[in-house]
């Protein structure tokens, strides 16, 4: 029985060149439907045999543009009885997406990778934090602009990747996109976590990182000392947003709660033990886990200052990350601490120092 694949190549004339080069196109047609295509290789017009769809002669230029043709015409024949066989019906795009690396009958790895974005989408307020749940979206955005760069793909089948492919989209983070390592290393994970599910579920038998190591990354925490809070807690400040910020920077320093915890703080969650000291109980919204903090006299002070400030029944007024972070650094360069502080620093100093409050607790009083 005749097949009914047909494949054509051609020169697209209305690009052609001052030199008389032409892009060299192909056109897949199976039954009713047709696909086009790049070979993303020229040909010059003057030696193209329009009716061979290839060029004439015997030079250099025209046996390297005729041997391309030949592999592409057979890899086009080849993906062609494969999908013929698998699903009966096949139409061109199916096989120009076959010969792209496209292939719609093989789990690809984007579509796999907003899989499990929107299941962890769906774990936000439960048991996920939605500033995680955007850093996956921003792995898979950066994983679609490389593929989309380098290979002029929108997906890319999971029995495609190879450990080379991991070490050019590694280096496509650091060095192109100029990504610091931990960023770098942080959306390598991400593919890691991609590819281990699959590797999990059957769909690939080799693990292609196996091997692989992206650059080490020591994470040194920045932290204050003793002093610099010390200075922090008892410079004198003017400005409104400034004072609230740093006193919610003591708060967590004091007891080492998050940002969002902190901010979504209620006086439900204070709870008076019988013996009368006061305690934090609460779940992180990060990743729902309980904890619980004893409140000593610095930040109940403050408690105490911003009672009744708080909108929908939350503790404190709590300023946006990005005026805290800004009110901060101008407190830093303040106190002459040449230290780029974010909140998080809070809590990684040392919250047991054990200081003599007589002086400080008049700031919180």
């Amino acid at each position: 029985m005749k097949s009914e694949l047909k494949v054509l190549f051609y020169l697209k004339k209305n690009r052609t060149k001052e030199n008389g080069l032409c892009p060299v196109m192909g056109r897949i047609t199976t039954g009713k439907t047709m696909a086009q295509f790049s070979l993303k290789l020229e040909a010059d017009a003057r030696l193209w045999d329009t009716k061979a769809g290839r060029m004439t002669g015997k030079s250099k230029a025209a046996l390297a543009v005729n041997s391309r043709i030949d592999k592409t015409n057979l890899l086009i024949h080849s993906r062609y009885r494969e999908l013929k066989e698998n699903r009966g019906e096949v139409t061109a795009i199916q096989v120009k997406n076959a010969i792209q690396g496209i292939a719609s009958t093989q789990d690809t790895v984007l579509d796999h990778f907003l899989k499990m974005n929107e299941t962890m989408f769906s774990r936000v307020g439960i048991d996920r934090s939605l500033s995680s749940y955007k850093h996956y979206v921003k792995a898979c955005n950066a994983l679609c602009c490389f593929l989309r760069k380098k290979y002029n793909l929108t997906d890319i089948p999971f029995k495609a990747l190879t450990y080379s492919f991991i070490e050019e989209y590694h280096f496509h983070l650091r060095v192109e996109r100029k990504f610091k390592p931990s960023t770098a290393a942080g959306y390598i994970i991400f593919l890691r976590k991609v590819v281990r599910n699959a590797v999990n579920a059957g769909i690939i038998g080799c693990d292609p990182f196996l091997g692989f190591e992206a650059d080490a990354v020591t994470t040194q925490h920045k932290t204050l000392t003793k002093e610099e809070l010390e200075i922090i807690m008892t410079i004198d400040l003017k400005l409104n947003l400034q004072i609230i910020s740093r006193d919610m920077f003591i708060f967590s320093a004091f007891t080492g709660i998050s940002y969002v915890d902190v901010r979504n703080l209620t006086a439900e969650k204070i709870v008076t033990m019988e013996d009368g000291s006061r305690w934090i109980m609460d779940k992180r919204q990060k990743t729902g886990a309980a904890f619980s903090v004893r409140l000593m006299d610095i930040p109940l002070a403050i408690i105490e200052k911003y009672k009744g400030t708080g909108s929908n029944g939350k503790l404190f007024p709590m300023p946006c990350t990005g005026t805290v972070y800004f009110s901060l650094n101008s407190i830093a360069r303040r106190c002459g601490i040449n230290k780029k502080i974010g909140y998080h620093t809070a809590r990684h100093t040392n919250s047991a120092f054990r200081l003599k409050t007589s002086k400080l607790q008049e700031v919180f009083s």
